[in-house]
């Protein structure tokens, strides 16, 4: 099952608490305080996984909690750190706070982390609370609580080509005949559920990945029949293949109907490159490009993945306009230089001291 949206509650660990303790020993009856720190609670960290295709896993559970800091002991010893609660999603997954909207991060790259809830620091034991003028001081801090936080998990694919169009289009199957993929196939409308992704390998081991997303119908942007569900897995795509049968009753209103459905739903996503494809030439027995205006588009190609026509053409195009971007890319990168990771590390605040905490059970007075 095909999984691209899931919401899900994270709590990252409660620091350790400090421990009120004193030096006793045969030859110190009345040693100082030696009361350690408590350890620092888990973050919660979400990691791209490139083994992950969906985010199926998070559907049977919602809920995900880092552990606490371990308390700290006598004799300074500090409580130990938890361990960090991990998050593997597919690449490609935007982060978004669930109940402000506010986009937290994202994560593209295979072992890319995101730490979306930091865990709580670990409270101070009396022996830092010691002075010359304060020598058996009492005072201890609870550990901190970790940010707890409801999430939104939304799968967007990664792809450098996006096959648009309407239902029986042809997408499927001409995704199945330039790459390894086999999506289903069928002479029925919506006969894609679910994107499908395909690796198409050109000669000196050069390759770009298509993206088959189900059919666009008026209305997709509004909700209507599945394209506004999967319009997302394009918008990371670098350009835009529009296909349009060549039987198809008006090649021009079909074309303006698409690109109006991909606009509405995103300007940005409209203003990628793009080209037009017409498929199944093989029903005039002749190759034939339809003469429809079809403006900021790099180029129109008839094809017939049926009879394997017009792909080769098609698929160096499509590798020439991505080699084009990559380099734009690498240009513009170089001259501004990388950017810098962002933080969702929390400003320091003021130590705090609590002599009342219910954990004060846990921090006995050693005898």
């Amino acid at each position: 099952m095909f999984i691209d949206l899931v919401v899900v509650r994270v709590a990252a660990g409660t620091g350790g608490s400090g421990c009120v303790s004193f030096r006793r020993e045969k030859f110190y009856p009345m040693g100082g305080p030696d009361g350690g720190d408590g350890g620092r609670g888990g973050d919660v960290i979400v990691r791209a996984d490139r083994n992950l295709a969906t985010l199926l896993d998070y559907t049977y559970r919602d809920q995900w909690i880092a552990e606490r800091g371990q308390h700290g002991s006598g004799n300074n010893k500090t409580g130990r750190s938890a361990d960090n609660l991990v998050l593997p999603v597919p690449p490609g997954t935007v982060i978004r706070d669930h109940d402000s909207g506010e986009r937290v991060g994202e994560v593209v790259e295979h072992g890319q982390e995101l730490v979306v809830a930091k865990g709580g620091r670990g409270g101070k034991g009396n022996a830092f609370f010691a002075t010359a003028t304060h020598q058996s001081p009492r005072e201890w801090q609870p550990g901190e609580e970790g940010i707890a936080r409801t999430l939104e998990l939304e799968l967007k694919l990664i792809a450098d080509v996006g096959l648009v169009g309407k239902p029986n289009a042809g997408k499927s199957t001409l995704l199945s005949v330039i790459s390894a993929a086999r999506p289903k196939i069928a002479d029925y409308p919506f006969t894609t559920l679910q994107p499908n992704l395909g690796v198409v390998a050109l000669t000196d081991h050069r390759t770009f990945v298509v993206a088959d997303i189900p059919g666009i119908i008026e209305g997709a942007h509004e909700g209507k029949g599945l394209g506004l569900q999967f319009l997302r897995h394009i918008e990371r795509t670098r350009l835009l293949a529009f296909l349009i049968p060549i039987d198809a009753e008006d090649w021009q209103a079909e074309y303006d109907q698409l690109r109006h459905e991909v606009e509405q739903y995103s300007p940005e996503l409209a203003a990628k490159p793009h080209c037009v494809v017409f498929t199944k030439h093989d029903l005039l027995g002749e190759e034939y490009i339809p003469e429809i205006e079809t403006p900021g588009a790099f180029g129109r190609y008839s094809i017939s993945a049926a009879a394997r026509q017009g792909l080769d053409t098609l698929k160096a195009e499509w590798w020439s306009q991505l080699l084009e971007m990559r380099k734009a890319n690498e240009r513009a990168t170089e001259k501004a230089g990388d950017a810098a990771p962002s933080s969702l590390d929390r400003p320091d605040e003021a130590d705090h001291t609590d002599a009342h905490s219910s954990d004060a059970a846990d921090d006995a007075v050693d005898a």
